[in-house]
């Protein structure tokens, strides 16, 4: 097998491109897609201040790696979701990254507030990932703000995105499906541009552009998403990938062109309104964010267990 750009022996075959590629050549087929993603969707320029979303994943960290050799200002921003010794292998991979490339990296601790994944669903009730989602939005959009940035980044890949809108269509979820791009403009002067730069790039490649580039990525999957629907939807997609290459790609690539503009309007009849959170100050469609909806709950749960429990006996 030979390099479909040099002719030279190939280490990597990518059926749904109908290629494959040596070493350097995957590496400049990799960044080049990326980069091509990026000027297609007017994502960002080079003027552009990025908040890059790592959570320690080969997704994030590779996109962070690529940003950065296309010479754009990047700052990481990691939250660490207090999920156990997962989550502080998470911070560890993201900590050695930005510190062997001399980036900028800020991190944001929830179990500082007491806020951990676990505390929540622990006290709600709540399905772990909507809960995480909930709280990933405020302290992304929070984290631009803080750090002057105008664009966040983050690495929903192919896969992820595929999954996505397979769910989505299946259940007819037209407020989400209205919301699947790879760029959504900002709806508030206190929110920014959101970004995908991944959103054609499959998993197995971001995946072999990590083991090519060395980056040293956290490999088990979150333990909170044993049993979401998102890894049947990717499975489904598996299958019929393996038996028609390209399938994935077709699927995102043609809704986000042809698809998507169907739900447009009925999302634009929904964004009206809204105003200032009284919890957090950031923008909100009622008197409170979802974020601090939710994080009153916890609190409110949290004081009635304390209220319930039992007075510690005499010693």
């Amino acid at each position: 097998m030979k390099c479909t750009r040099c002719k030279a022996p190939a280490e990597v075959k990518l059926r749904a491109h109908n290629s494959a590629f040596c070493r350097p050549c995957f590496l400049f087929f990799f960044q080049r897609r990326v980069a091509r993603a990026v000027d297609h969707e007017k994502m960002f320029d080079g003027s552009s201040r990025i908040l890059v979303a790592v959570s320690g994943g080969k997704d994030s960290l590779a996109l962070w790696d690529v940003l950065t050799n296309e010479g754009y200002q990047t700052v990481g921003f990691h939250l660490a979701l207090g999920i156990g010794g997962y989550s502080q292998r998470s911070r560890e991979r993201c900590e050695s990254f930005a510190a062997s490339r001399g980036l900028e990296l800020s991190v944001h601790a929830l179990a500082d507030e007491g806020l951990g994944i676990p505390d929540i669903v622990s006290a709600t009730r709540r399905p772990a990932c909507s809960a995480c989602g909930t709280i990933k939005r405020h302290y992304f959009d929070a984290a631009a703000l803080e750090l002057g940035c105008d664009v966040i980044a983050t690495g929903h890949n192919l896969d992820d995105e595929a999954a996505r809108l397979l769910g989505n269509v299946l259940h007819w979820q037209t407020e989400y499906l209205a919301r699947q791009k790879p760029v959504m403009q900002p709806r508030h002067e206190k929110f920014v541009r959101k970004v995908k730069p991944l959103y054609l790039t499959s998993e197995f490649e971001t995946a072999t552009y990590a083991f090519m580039k060395r980056i040293d990525y956290v490999v088990e999957e979150c333990p909170n998403a044993i049993g979401a629907s998102q890894l049947d939807y990717k499975a489904v997609l598996d299958r019929l990938e393996s038996t028609s290459p390209g399938t994935k790609v077709g699927f995102v690539r043609d809704f986000v062109a042809r698809g998507s503009r169907a739900f447009e309007a009925p999302a634009a009849e929904r964004a009206d309104g809204g105003g200032t959170c009284g919890g957090c100050g950031m923008p909100a469609f009622g008197t409170l964010c979802s974020f601090c909806s939710l994080r009153a709950e916890v609190d409110r749960k949290l004081a009635l267990r304390s209220m319930a429990a039992p007075p510690a006996g005499p010693e």
